[in-house]
């Protein structure tokens, strides 16, 4: 059961039925308006890369063409997570909302739920909120559409450009940057390409303004956010919280009194020791004090009783079976950090191999070509460098 103390918030998931007052009211503005309270709102991507949504729509709006994309990303595939799954049963309305009023402002009259293979069984449900909001729309005199695109699995593809590749039925593999989805998207056309939870809130902000999202959390991490809340905790399940609050208040909340470690942003975030949950912020980094650390939602708690060479194991473990193996830093990397700490955890090589492994780590970080592998440097060198006892001993 929930601590009752705990400040919870009810913005994403409070199901309200006034999606046709909010699309009439929204529509009947100028473009420009809607897409400037969606920038003065503040809102950022909850997907975790945290890329202020207003501007990615106003990009798209400026872009040439008369084809053009709206895009929801629901491969939730980040270990951890699953608060994207939860949104999509109870409260689909407010993304095909969120989606529809994307299309408007952008230009774009197609729209696709790119879903996680894993999630087949939402597709019948899905399917049904789809239809009506499709006669919602026809209503309302728009031509937006909606359709479900599932994938097989890959949690590459929850990498935008993987995705494109994914739908347009090729292998899922990143493409090389610039040029950028709001330019060159799926097809190659310019594409808005947004988080569940990310249009989610676009919802609330076009229902009740922006002023009351920017009255939540704090400078440069405005607005809530959904976390999935998973380990050692008497308080497991799906929370929408302010952005802005101390690792230690969550802890407080969620712990169990004995939390020497939380895994902020699923397997691609930063393993934080007790020793700096005072020091650390939810939120994304910026002018805030104290070190911040943005998260697409997952928060794992792990207590005394864990083993943090095991955690890290079976982080590499994952990573080496996602890898595309599209690029050598990352197709090799991933491995090599596997073997490594398996031949110093076995004393076949001596704890300062390590150091080495937190090179090989960083070099990753700076040259694999997207994100996979670009993040695997987080959860290693956090916990190799907060726990290294526990990678010899």
């Amino acid at each position: 059961m929930a601590n009752k103390k705990l400040k919870r918030l009810d913005l994403v998931f409070k199901d309200e039925k006034d999606t046709e007052s909010v699309l009439k009211k929204t529509f009947s503005r100028s473009n420009a308006d809607v897409i400037n309270d969606l920038i003065s709102s503040g809102l950022k991507g909850r997907g975790g890369a945290g890329f202020p949504t207003g501007l990615k729509w106003k990009l798209t709006a400026d872009a040439k063409g008369d084809e053009k994309y709206v895009i929801c990303n629901a491969d939730e595939g980040e270990p951890g997570t699953f608060k994207d799954r939860e949104i999509l049963s109870k409260v689909p309305h407010k993304v095909l909302a969120g989606m529809a009023i994307c299309g408007r402002v952008t230009g774009a009259k197609k729209g696709f739920i790119y879903l996680r293979g894993e999630y087949r069984f939402l597709l019948p449900g899905l399917n049904e909120e789809i239809e009506k909001f499709h006669k919602l729309l026809e209503k309302l005199d728009c031509r937006f559409r909606v359709e479900v695109f599932t994938g097989s699995g890959a949690y590459i593809c929850g990498e935008e450009s993987a995705l494109f590749e994914s739908m347009e039925g090729k292998r899922g593999e990143p493409r090389n940057k610039p040029p950028f989805p709001t330019t060159s998207g799926y097809r190659g056309k310019p594409t808005v390409i947004n988080n569940v939870e990310t249009l989610a809130h676009t919802y609330s902000i076009f229902k009740y303004g922006p002023e009351k999202f920017q009255d939540l959390g704090v400078q440069d991490s405005r607005g809530s956010k959904v976390f999935s809340v998973s380990g050692d905790t008497p308080n497991p399940g799906i929370y929408e919280l302010e952005f802005g609050m101390t690792l230690q208040k969550f802890v407080d909340d969620f712990g169990d009194g004995d939390t020497k470690a939380v895994q902020v942003g699923g397997a691609s975030g930063f393993c934080v020791p007790r020793k700096k949950f005072g020091k650390t912020i939810i939120g994304y980094q910026g002018r805030l004090q104290g070190e911040s650390l943005p998260t697409g939602g997952s928060m794992m708690i792990f207590n005394s009783s864990r083993s943090m060479y095991n955690v890290l194991h079976n982080y590499l473990d994952f990573f080496v079976e996602e890898s595309c193996g599209q690029c050598t830093p990352c197709r090799v990397g991933t491995q090599q950090l596997l073997l490594g700490i398996e031949a110093v955890k076995k004393g076949e090589r001596s704890s300062s191999y390590l150091d080495k492994l937190l090179e090989l780590a960083e070099t990753m970080r700076v040259t694999a070509k997207c994100g996979l592998g670009q993040s695997v440097a987080n959860s290693f060198a956090s916990i190799v460098e907060n726990f290294k006892e526990e990678m010899i001993y």
